[in-house]
């Protein structure tokens, strides 16, 4: 059998030539802007030590005027020794197998370190001002800018660290857990799957073979499936150290900042309480019987006595028509058009100037991402865009964030990132309104059934299987504290354990997908992202719902709360606009939802 290495040229799509400009960051890796930026900050950073340390926590606290002078140059200055490391890391995620992008990576981030250790004086003399006093300084109208900032700041102060031990763990980072990261990025993106097919072999990158796996031929699945697998078992013993060190790393931080749970640091940074993550899991597993059901329709649908993992994402049909770029453009344009004109002239900016890079290439990151940059400039989105109706969902959910992030700028480079519990709220609310402009274009029974059911995959993939995903990672955290270093044996026991209660039997989960743990970013990146996908998927169900009861008038309420960023705690933003997260029948509106679009799925399924 002949081996055909795929190239660029080999795995394009209509989104060919689609690739991000970001000459409004910097002109190129060489300019000379990054270091000058990066010298500025330092030189700012000494000045801001000179100027306030042993300023902040003084008896009866700073003064408020001096307290807004600092926050105001701390904000500035964050935002410009963030913002070469900023382009460093887009860079990167663009091309991770080029040198000179990873060398810019680590020189930005050296640097940041090397800028930091000035700054951390001061969040550890606010946390440590007295009570009373801060009480004051928050109450005060000078500081209204910054109130949030400073509440949440206080929150943390159990867990802050002397600053020389502050300071060391940040400039160990970059050798540990920083470097770690970018080792599994490097990996993945340069992974190469074996993809054989009707006598051919092909080399295919992580994001092309998982492509594969929405195949509406089930033998290009199953091969797809088995090149995933044979590729990760390959390089399992290097992603499998790295995810054993990750996770003794993410303990040792919880032990010194005297977290309880694993959980807890990224509970807080959600601020959300562990009670309502827990409830709104254990809602979700009660609808594995509804996700089940689903599963058994597609399966009938698809004329298969068994679904297997690699059939999950398979179309129902495969005369489906393909989606090309600019029709992808024009179909979203028109979905946030019709929602908003002022959502929409935001989301025409992204296409008219190349925020957006979507072309397929080697070497480039997997997945999807919007990455806020920093207020001064603008979001800059990442996908691998196959022609597929689902890659339309995929546009429209970033540029959902995308319109986030552009939002919440006004709001300031220290309150302007949400937390995640909130931060899928406008990529799920925009998905929604494509989905329903594409029932529009495709009304056709069969069409509609294939739209349906890909929307409710979509569902269950952000809702079901991130609460599956969480569960993996709290038996993971705990088998590692518990047994010490795990082999990828153990870890894929872990892994099927986890999955398994979601699929019921209705899905036969193959001895391959054991393996395929190792690929998945969001435990790496970010420990415990995952429940916040159900979280957001959830809380925008019960958004349309209002849209749908106010119409227009949700508009206005809908954008103030994103351009609110995260300058307010998410229950304090939501309930202006009617929704408590503190009550369980929240959870319910939202599966009940789900449940309904299964209904509907399976009465147009008895009517074709």
């Amino acid at each position: 059998m002949m081996l055909f290495a795929v190239d660029a040229a080999a795995q394009t799509s209509s989104a060919e030539g689609i690739v991000w400009d970001l000459s409004d960051l910097y002109r190129g890796p060489d300019d000379p802007q990054i270091g000058t930026d990066l010298e500025i900050a330092l030189a700012r950073a000494e000045k801001f030590e000179k100027d306030y340390r042993g300023q902040i926590n003084v008896a009866g606290g700073p003064k408020p005027e001096l307290l807004k002078r600092a926050l105001d140059e701390l904000e500035s200055l964050s935002e410009l020794m963030d913002k070469p490391a900023v382009y460093a890391h887009l860079l990167h995620a663009a091309k991770t197998d080029e040198p000179k992008h990873g060398a810019l990576l680590a020189r930005t981030q050296e640097r940041r370190t090397a800028i930091n250790k000035h700054l951390i004086f001061f969040e550890l003399e606010w946390v440590r001002v007295d009570e009373d006093a801060a009480q004051k300084l928050l109450a005060n109208p000078q500081l209204s800018k910054y109130q949030h900032f400073l509440q949440q700041k206080r929150l943390w102060r159990p867990h802050y660290l002397t600053e020389p031990e502050e300071k060391i763990l940040d400039e160990k980072a970059i050798t540990g857990r920083v470097a770690f990261v970018r080792l599994f990025d490097e990996t993945t993106s340069s992974l190469r799957c074996r993809f054989e097919h009707n006598g051919r072999c092909e080399e295919l990158t992580l994001p092309q073979i998982l492509s594969r796996l929405y195949d509406a031929d089930r033998e290009v699945r199953r091969q797809a499936a088995a090149g995933l697998t044979r590729a990760l078992k390959e390089h399992s013993r290097l992603l499998t150290f790295i995810f054993n060190t990750l996770v003794l790393d993410h303990k040792s931080t919880c032990d010194l900042r005297h977290f309880s749970d694993p959980m807890m640091p990224r509970h807080l940074s959600n601020e959300i309480t562990p009670q309502i993550v827990e409830a709104l899991m254990a809602a979700v597993e009660t609808y594995h019987p509804t996700v089940q059901r689903y599963y058994r329709l597609k399966a009938k649908l698809l004329g298969v006595e068994k679904l297997y993992d690699f059939d999950r994402y398979a179309p129902l049909f495969d005369d489906l028509p393909a989606c090309p770029w600019q029709e992808a453009k024009k179909i979203v344009q028109e979905s946030y058009d019709a929602f908003s004109q002022d959502a929409g002239k935001i989301i025409r900016e992204f296409f008219d100037k190349k925020w957006i890079d979507a072309e397929l290439r080697p070497g480039k990151r997997g997945g999807a991402f919007s990455a806020s940059a920093v207020p001064s400039v603008h979001p800059y989105i990442l996908m691998n865009y196959t022609d597929k109706l689902r890659d339309v969902m995929t546009l429209a959910h970033e540029l959902g964030h995308g319109l986030h992030q552009y939002l919440s700028r006004q709001v300031g480079y220290l309150q302007c990132d949400t937390p995640l519990t909130t931060a899928e709220t406008a990529s799920v609310f925009g998905e929604m309104l494509t989905f329903r402009k594409l029932l529009e274009l495709y009304p056709q029974p069969r069409t509609r059934l294939a739209l349906l059911c890909s929307k409710i995959e979509d569902a269950f993939a952000t809702v079901a299987r991130q609460v599956a995903l969480t569960r993996f990672e709290q038996k993971l955290h705990r088998a590692r504290r518990e047994q010490g270093e795990l082999t990828a044996e153990q870890i894929n026991d872990l892994w099927l354990e986890a999955n398994r209660p979601m699929h019921g039997d209705a899905v036969d989960l193959t001895e391959g997908y054991r393996w395929w743990w190792l690929y998945i970013g969001h435990f790496v990146h970010v420990p415990f992202y995952c429940y916040a996908y159900a979280f957001g998927e959830l809380l925008v169900l019960a958004l349309v719902r209002k849209y749908e009861q106010e119409g227009d008038a949700f508009v206005p309420k809908y954008l103030e709360l994103l351009a609110a960023g995260g300058s307010r705690t998410p229950d304090e933003l939501l309930a202006k606009i009617g929704i408590d997260i503190s009550e369980p029948a929240f959870w319910e509106l939202g599966l009940g939802l789900l449940d309904d679009m299964v209904k509907e799925a399976e009465d147009l399924a008895d009517k074709l």
